[in-house]
């Protein structure tokens, strides 16, 4: 199964939480951070009114509640807006 984004949508895949801090110490799932960047999966065609700069394989950051989760194949994926990604990450 695939999955299209329509007009200024994009699917991303959210990158790995972070398991352990610079100094070594383990961090529990209750109090890792949700993960702000992420590489985008596919995206749509764009509107008329704005085109799409981000395209599939581009790393990403965006907003922290930005987008909707949803789960394909037991894998976790983000659908957003063109608008709530804040940087590419080249």
């Amino acid at each position: 199964m695939s999955i299209k984004p329509l007009a200024d949508r994009v699917l991303v895949k959210p990158a790995a939480a972070e398991e352990k801090t610079v100094g070594g110490i383990i961090i529990p799932d209750t109090a890792k951070e949700k993960p702000l960047k992420g590489e985008v999966i596919s995206a749509g065609n764009g509107t008329k009114d704005e085109e799409m700069v981000v395209k599939a394989g581009d790393n990403v950051l965006y907003g922290k509640y930005a987008g909707t989760e949803i789960e394909l194949e037991g894998e976790k994926y983000l659908i957003m807006r063109q608008s709530d990604i804040l940087a590419i990450i080249s």
